[in-house]
C-alpha cells in the first residue's frame, strides 16, 4: 500500500517515504510534527461512522486538508522551497509509483474472470483463501488479493454473512501469506536487496507461517461453517446464477501473461543498476524506476484494450475503490515523512524509547522485543521503511543476521508482514480488499470494527508465536 508486495519495489522502492525522511534531522522534530499523520489515521477511523455521507463524498478533500497541514506549517519553519522539493520528491519518487504499480494491478486482476458459479460452502471458502495464501508468495499479496478477492465475494453473493470472509481473507491472503519469499512483500524484497538470501526467509519463518496461516485457516473453517449453519444462510437464491451453468474455467486469459510481466518490471527494477538518472526538482529519477513505471503504464493499458468488455461486466469492474486507496494514500504518503524521520533518529529521536526496548541490558537484541517492536509500528506505517529501520537498528549486516542473530532478523520479517494485517492501513491490500467489498455490497467492519477483529484473532496468536518462535 505493502504485488507483489514483493513488488517490493512497489512499496518499498517505489513507496516508501524514506529518502525524504533521510533529508530531515528527526531528533530535532517535535513530536507535533506526528498530528497530521494521527488526524488522517483518525479520519479514516471515526468519519465513515459518525458522518458517513460527507465521508463517502469528501474522503479525498479530507486526505488533501491533513496533507497541507503538515506541508504549510513545514513550509513556514523550513521555507517554501524545502516544502516544495518535499512535495516534489513525495509525488515523483513514491505517490506515482506506487499509485502506477496498483492501478496495473487492479487492472489486470479486473481483467480476469473465473467461470462457472462457484458455492461458497465452508470447505469452498477455506479452500480459496488456502490457495490465496500460496499464491501471495509467489505474486505478491496485492496480486493475490485482486486475483481472488472478486471470485470470493461472487462465490458467497447468495450467503447473508460475508464480512468475515473478507476480514479473513485480509488476515491469510493480503497479510499472512507473503511471507515465504522477496516477491510476497515490500519489507523482505527489500532484505534481499539489502544482501538477504533469496531462500532464506522461507527457511527460517516457515514454521511461523505455517501455524500462524494453519491456524488462521482452522478457525475460519469454524466460524463460516457455525454461519453457514444459521438460520436464513442458506437456501437463498443466487443473485449471480449461471444460465446454462458452465464449467469451472477463465474469461480474459491474456491478463495472467500481463500479470507475469508485471511482476517481471518490478523485479527488473529491483536487480537492474544504471548510473542513468534525471533530477526533478532535486528528486533523482533512475531510468530502471522510469522503465518500470513506463512498462505498467503499457500494461494497463494493453490490458483495457484487449480485455473483453464483458469480462469487466461480469467481474463489475470500477475505479471507484481505486480511487479511494489513491486519494487516502496521498494523504499519508506526505503526513508520514516526519514520523519516519523521527523513529530513524533512533535512541535520539521521539521514539528513542522503542529503538532503546528492543536491545537487552547485556547488549545483545531481543527478537521478541524485535518482533513486536516492528510489529506494531507496521501496522500503522509503511512497513518497507520500518523493516529497514530495525534492521539497521540490528546491526544491518546481512551476514551476520542470517546467522548469529538470525532469530533478530526471522522477527523483524515476521512483525513486518504478518501484523500488516492489525489495521485497514497496515498494508495496501488490506484497504483496497475492503473497497471493493463495500464496492460489491459487503457491509465491512468500521475501522475500529476491524481492530476487534484482530485484536481478538491475530493478537492471541502473535502472543503464542512470541514464545514458541521468539
Amino acid at each position: 500500500m505493502k504485488v507483489f508486495r514483493m513488488l517490493a519495489l512497489a512499496m518499498a522502492c517505489m513507496a516508501s517515504p524514506l529518502a525524504m525522511a533521510a533529508d530531515i534531522d528527526g531528533s530535532r522534530l517535535s513530536v507535533l510534527w506526528g498530528v497530521p499523520f494521527a488526524g488522517i489515521l483518525l479520519s479514516i477511523a471515526l468519519l465513515p461512522l459518525l458522518a458517513p455521507m460527507f465521508w463517502h463524498h469528501h474522503f479525498g478533500k479530507v486526505a488533501a486538508a491533513w496533507a497541507l497541514a503538515f506541508l504549510v506549517p513545514f513550509a513556514f519553519v523550513y521555507g517554501p522551497g524545502a516544502a516544495a522539493a518535499g512535495f516534489v520528491h513525495a509525488l515523483v519518487a513514491e505517490y506515482i509509483p506506487f499509485v502506477i504499480l496498483l492501478t496495473a494491478l487492479f487492472t489486470v486482476a479486473g481483467g480476469i474472470y473465473i467461470r462457472g458459479n462457484l458455492h461458497g460452502s465452508p470447505a469452498l471458502n477455506t479452500g480459496l483463501l488456502a490457495v490465496g495464501a500460496v499464491l501471495a508468495s509467489f505474486m505478491g499479496t496485492t496480486g493475490a488479493s485482486m486475483l481472488l478477492i472478486r471470485p470470493l465475494i461472487r462465490a458467497n453473493d447468495n450467503r447473508k454473512h460475508v464480512a468475515h470472509v473478507v476480514v479473513f481473507f485480509i488476515f491469510i491472503v493480503s497479510n499472512a501469506g507473503g511471507s515465504l519469499t522477496p516477491l510476497g512483500d515490500p519489507p523482505l524484497f527489500l532484505g534481499f536487496l539489502k544482501g538477504v538470501d533469496f531462500s532464506w526467509t522461507v527457511r527460517h519463518i516457515f514454521p511461523d507461517t505455517l501455524f500462524l496461516v494453519g491456524v488462521l485457516l482452522a478457525l475460519f473453517y469454524a466460524f463460516d461453517s457455525w454461519y453457514y449453519r444459521q438460520a436464513g444462510e442458506v437456501g437463498r437464491s443466487d443473485p449471480t446464477p449461471d444460465s446454462p451453468p458452465q464449467a469451472l474455467g477463465f474469461d480474459g486469459k491474456v491478463n495472467f501473461v500481463l500479470l507475469l510481466a508485471v511482476v517481471a518490471l518490478v523485479l527488473l527494477s529491483g536487480v537492474w543498476k544504471s548510473s542513468v538518472e534525471w533530477v526533478i526538482a532535486g528528486t533523482p529519477v533512475g531510468l530502471p524506476g522510469l522503465v518500470r513505471d513506463l512498462g505498467l503504464i503499457v500494461v494497463t493499458l494493453v490490458s483495457l484494450a484487449l480485455t473483453p468488455r464483458q469480462v469487466h461486466a461480469d467481474n463489475q469492474f470500477g475505479w471507484g475503490p481505486m480511487q479511494e486507496v489513491a486519494k487516502l494514500f496521498a494523504g499519508i504518503f506526505l503526513t508520514i515523512i516526519p514520523v519516519i524521520a523521527m523513529l530513524k533518529a533512533g535512541v535520539d529521536g521521539p521514539f528513542g524509547a522503542i529503538v532503546s526496548a528492543v536491545t537487552r541490558a547485556d547488549g545483545s537484541p531481543d527478537p521478541a522485543m524485535y518482533f513486536w517492536a516492528t510489529g506494531v509500528l507496521s501496522s500503522f506505517l509503511d512497513n518497507a521503511p520500518t523493516y529497514l529501520v530495525f534492521f539497521n537498528t540490528a546491526g544491518g549486516d546481512p551476514a551476520t543476521l542470517m546467522t548469529t542473530h538470525a532469530a533478530t532478523l526471522a522477527a523483524i520479517s515476521a512483525g513486518a508482514v504478518f501484523m500488516g494485517a492489525n489495521t485497514y492501513i497496515g498494508n495496501a491490500p488490506n484497504l483496497m480488499v475492503k473497497a471493493i467489498a463495500e464496492d460489491r455490497g459487503v457491509k465491512m467492519p468500521s475501522f475500529f470494527g476491524y481492530m476487534l477483529w484482530s485484536g481478538a484473532i491475530l493478537v492471541p496468536l502473535f502472543v503464542a508465536m512470541t514464545f514458541i518462535f521468539f
